[in-house]
């Protein structure tokens, strides 16, 4: 019994000396990380990416499938959770992440990423995120969206509120609804740590991803997936305005922000509920209510016949029609709302809550047309607005009346507003602005074509022969790339542009010409002359690529 004991505490000792790895056993293996990328532009950040985070801690999954257009639900579906979302593409600022790439059609539009965050629809899918990368144009830019602040301010102070009162009650309510891009993707992403983006313009993605490169090859993953800010992250990409933020959490003094956009976004929550909170955002400051204007839009252009006539739905819209004191704020507060796009919004929602009829709406868009014929200044966004406004005809003729020679409305910008408003005297002039020596003038006819092409061969022969006539420069320019959207597909006057194209002296010209041939219709093209002629009387650009050289390559593909 002795040796036992003896041999036992031999034993210990023994184990006592062993080496403490041996002891504790094999160290336990951390995870995978999995790092979800949305790329709808170029794929050069996620590629940096996964050249620099091994593959036995970092898994990636492409959220986008191409050609699929309900991938993110796709996503929620097959159970994916990100621990690293990574999103790439231009960022309009307020609405959508997009591709420059013509044959890319996937987008992500702002309002499905707030469903997603809103929603129990996908619970999974951002829920353990400990960061999120944006690499797009003022991803995180911290300055308020609304272009009508002068005029919300206008409006509490007709609501009564003294003009500096009305000035910092307008930056609470932007600050507390979340009005800058900023403030909108922390509330989307809701308590994820770090949120990188760029207040201004980001780098494209071969240089944001040389510069990813250069930070991970020093810095390596240690501080990837880590829930803390990257200083030195930050540091390589300082040239671009790259900054961080976080979600906001539940202690955020602006968290009631988060949750009035979920009563848009959440699709749990029925239309009649969603109305409801609608009429109680009608019975606030009108101010307040502009700030969700386009929410609000949104919701209403949704309803449907049979989904209005559903008990619910009728009742919570003719709760609404019946609120005379909300109606009379927001109609008052409408006919005068700058810019005038805002004013067509408002009137929109008012026809959609029953507050005007279609007939009155008509009569109110017309009114505000008039109004902007008689102001002495108007530019593209008022064009585009007529343009828009009578996309079907509906307002033919109202507007065609005799100018006064030397009046207000008696230049090309007042003239492109009544082309739109289908003028035939407006349309003469405006065409025939596009080929005048005055740049000025060109871009009025260039914001009229965007809307209303030149499709009468007769006319399109006129102006390309008058466009060939005007001298050299930036006007030419201007004209000559007004006619890029059009796909020409008349002989005579791609013959023309070959034509010029040969003689003239700049190259800027030559390359509009190439952007206008470059879309034209393939078989009405002299394609031997064409490359002939290119080739032998291309002018040496100045920043070395040119359109030249994609229609000359174009030519030679079979």
């Amino acid at each position: 019994m002795f040796r036992s004991l003896v041999r036992r505490l031999a034993l210990l000792a023994a184990a006592a000396t062993m080496p403490l790895a041996w002891a504790a056993g094999p160290a336990p293996v951390a995870p995978q990380q999995t790092v979800c990328t949305v790329t709808v532009n170029s794929a050069d950040e996620k590629e940096a990416l996964r050249r620099h985070l091994p593959e036995s801690k970092y898994r990636f999954v492409e959220l986008v499938e191409r050609g699929r257009p309900d991938w993110l639900d796709s996503s929620c579906r097959a159970g994916i959770s990100c621990d690293v979302l990574v999103i790439s593409g231009h960022y309009d600022g307020g609405n959508s992440f997009f591709s420059d790439q013509l044959e890319v059609q996937e987008h992500l539009p702002v309002d499905e990423l707030e469903r997603v965050s809103c929603s129990d629809s996908c619970p999974g899918l951002f829920s353990r995120l400990k960061e999120v990368y944006l690499f797009g144009c003022n991803t995180l830019n911290p300055q308020p969206q609304s272009s009508a602040s002068s005029d919300i301010v206008r409006s509490l102070v007709r609501e009564g509120l003294a003009p500096k009162q009305a000035q910092r009650e307008l930056q609470s309510l932007a600050a507390a609804h979340g009005e800058s891009s900023r403030d909108r993707m922390r509330q989307i992403f809701k308590g994820v740590p770090v949120i990188y983006g760029f207040s201004s313009t980001a780098p494209l993605g071969p240089t944001a991803a040389s510069t990813l490169e250069r930070y991970l090859r020093v810095s390596g993953d240690r501080e990837i997936a880590r829930g803390h800010p990257s200083g030195r992250l930050l540091g390589h990409f300082a040239p671009f305005s790259m900054t961080a933020t976080q979600g906001m959490t539940d202690e955020d003094p602006h968290l009631q922000a988060r949750h009035d956009m979920c009563q848009f976004a959440d699709d749990r929550r029925p239309p009649a509920e969603k109305l409801g909170f609608v009429h109680q955002l009608l019975q606030r400051h009108t101010a307040e209510a502009r700030l969700y204007i386009d929410r609000i839009r949104r919701l209403t252009s949704m309803l449907d016949e049979p989904m209005r006539q559903r008990p619910a739905v009728a009742q919570a819209l003719a709760a609404i029609a019946g609120d005379a004191a909300a109606r009379e704020r927001f109609l008052e507060d409408a006919r005068v709302a700058e810019p005038p796009t805002a004013r067509v919004r408002l009137l929109d929602v008012a026809r959609d809550l029953a507050w005007l009829t279609e007939d009155r709406r008509w009569e109110e868009l017309a009114l505000m047309l008039g109004e902007l014929q008689s102001r002495r200044q108007v530019g593209v966004p008022e064009i585009g607005l007529a343009c828009g406004l009578n996309a079907q005809g509906d307002l033919d003729g109202a507007f065609n009346r005799r100018v006064v020679p030397g009046g207000v409305a008696d230049d090309v910008a007042h003239a492109a507003m009544r082309a739109c408003l289908g003028s035939a005297e407006g349309r003469a002039r405006v065409l025939q602005a596009l080929q005048s020596k005055d740049e000025a003038d060109v871009a009025m006819a260039q914001a009229y074509l965007r809307h209303q092409p030149i499709t009468d061969v007769d006319e399109l022969r006129s102006v390309v022969s008058g466009i060939a006539g005007m001298a050299p420069g930036d006007a030419q320019v201007r004209a000559l790339e007004s006619l890029g959207r059009h796909y020409l597909s008349d002989r005579e006057a791609l013959d023309t542009l070959t034509d010029l194209f040969a003689r003239t002296p700049s190259w800027e010209v030559q390359n509009a010409i190439a952007g206008i041939l470059i879309r034209a219709d393939r078989k009405s093209l002299a394609r031997t002359r064409l490359l002939l002629t290119l080739v032998e009387n291309r002018r040496p650009p100045a920043g070395g690529n040119s359109m030249v050289d994609a229609l000359i390559v174009r030519l030679q593909t079979p």
